[in-house]
């Protein structure tokens, strides 16, 4: 380059430079440093580092892809009718569940207030048929399970006890009276139902171990025994309790009515997970049930099975809206938090962590869709249900603890919302079936042996 050139392109570049901002940076940085080690740069480091600074200046303006846990955009199968109910749902909990979630969670009490509106949405006993259900296909009881669990697992665990267990016990067990006096009042929430199966002693060996038991004097059958982990038992107006006849040993079930002599609930303190939802020890002392009351077609523990097959596909839904959860939150943080100067949703590790939360929840979000087509052609099993439930549990925990994980020490607290997922995910992965008891149903279908004791 000639001096005249030098000359000419020091001038340019002396009208571009702003010496108020030169001087201010002279104060803080080495300048004849800074300029001597660019200039020792090759071509590339120089584009490298223009990039750099250009995508440096642009920050705000980039245009950042939607926070969206449906990655293969399975919601795509519903049609329009079942997206119209899925985002009237979804909006329900994102508009009154959303704010709350985390004070009743918290202080560990109901909000009972949310009741009425949640009946309005018209979605309980939505896979049932006639009692003024919305005979949906069972497609949209796991959408809506997801949807529900998403925002709040407590509240998700809520509606599932009184619109799966509960109510689904007396759809499938329970004689036609009992079916027109409880289901149309349930099924708008004007009645709240429980399930009484688990009991203290007994919790997996529940189907040949039974210690609640039933005998019939005259035409009133006595129950006496304790059930534990009992949702919604201390407000709910009819709780289902599944007793041992004494003379036959066969599982029965009963309709026990709020307030019925003999029957008491205790509130389960201190818990670590679903605080939101109210668990209870139910004690039985010579409490009295009318032969009427008692659900007419549950004979054995296969009636109790029946109820549990179809209500174990939605807790595998249920841990799908979970980790949906979780990962979206966490995403979402991630785009927020700036640690080095830049959003740490740009560092690779940090995308590690995502990605593999994206797989899991995508392979969860696979299989259930898969499920609940099987259970809307007749053709769910047990071990279909208890391989959903084993799965998708297990790498729900993944989830929550690498959305935790992104968050730093941000993680462990509700203001972040993902410590509640964390602490959730422990309850889903123990009730309806732990991890071994679905495990060893899977096995006894895959290799024609039972290892059960």
């Amino acid at each position: 380059m000639t001096l005249f050139r030098k000359i000419k392109s020091i001038i340019n570049l002396m009208k571009e430079v702003d010496f108020e901002d030169l001087s201010r940076i002279s104060e803080k940085i080495d300048l004849p440093k800074i300029m001597k080690t660019v200039g020792e740069l090759d071509e590339n480091q120089l584009n490298g580092l223009m990039k750099m600074l250009s995508e440096k200046s642009k920050k705000g303006q980039h245009q950042l892809p939607p926070i969206d846990g449906d990655f293969y955009d399975l919601d795509l199968k519903l049609t329009q009718e079942q997206r119209a109910i899925q985002m009237k749902v979804r909006n329900f909990m994102e508009d009154e569940i959303e704010p709350i979630a985390n004070a009743y969670w918290n202080k560990a009490e109901f909000p009972m207030e949310i009741i009425p509106k949640l009946a309005a949405l018209n979605i309980c006993g939505v896979a049932y048929k006639g009692y003024g259900c919305p005979d949906l296909p069972f497609i949209m009881e796991g959408i809506i399970a997801e949807e529900l669990a998403r925002v709040d697992v407590s509240i998700s665990t809520f509606f599932g006890v009184h619109s799966g267990l509960a109510m689904g016990s007396i759809y499938l067990c329970g004689s036609e009276e009992q079916k027109e006096e409880w289901l149309p009042k349930m099924q708008k929430m004007e009645l709240i139902g429980a399930f009484g199966l688990t009991e203290p002693n007994v919790g997996s060996a529940v189907a040949g171990g039974m210690e609640t038991t039933c005998r019939l004097e005259g035409d009133e059958w006595i129950l006496n025994g304790q059930k534990k982990w009992i949702g919604n038992a201390t407000f709910a107006d009819v709780t289902i309790i599944w007793a041992r006849d004494e003379v036959t040993n066969k599982v029965k079930g009963f309709l026990v009515r709020k307030d019925t002599p003999g029957f008491t609930s205790e509130t389960i303190e201190d818990k670590m997970a679903l605080r939101t939802v109210q668990n209870a020890i139910i004690t039985l002392s010579d409490c009295r049930v009318a032969e009427n009351d008692r659900l007419q077609n549950a004979n054995s523990f296969r009636d109790t099975a029946k109820v549990l097959r179809m209500t174990r596909a939605g807790v595998a839904w249920q841990a799908v809206g979970c980790a949906r959860g979780a990962y979206e939150n966490a995403l979402k943080y991630t785009k927020k938090r700036e640690q080095f100067g830049k959003p740490i949703a740009s560092f690779q590790l940090i995308q590690n962590h995502l990605v593999e939360m994206l797989s899991n929840l995508t392979a969860m979000k696979t299989m259930v869709y898969r499920l609940s087509e099987l259970q809307d052609q007749g053709l769910l099993t047990d071990e279909h249900a208890s391989l959903a439930k084993v799965f998708c549990s297990l790498r729900t925990r993944d989830v929550v603890s690498q959305a935790r994980e992104v968050m730093g020490g941000n993680g462990i607290l509700l203001e972040y919302k993902v410590a509640r997922f964390v602490a959730d995910a422990e309850a889903i992965y123990s009730y309806e079936g732990t991890k071994e008891i679905n495990t060893l149903i899977v096995g006894r279908a895959i290799t024609g042996y039972s290892a059960f004791v």
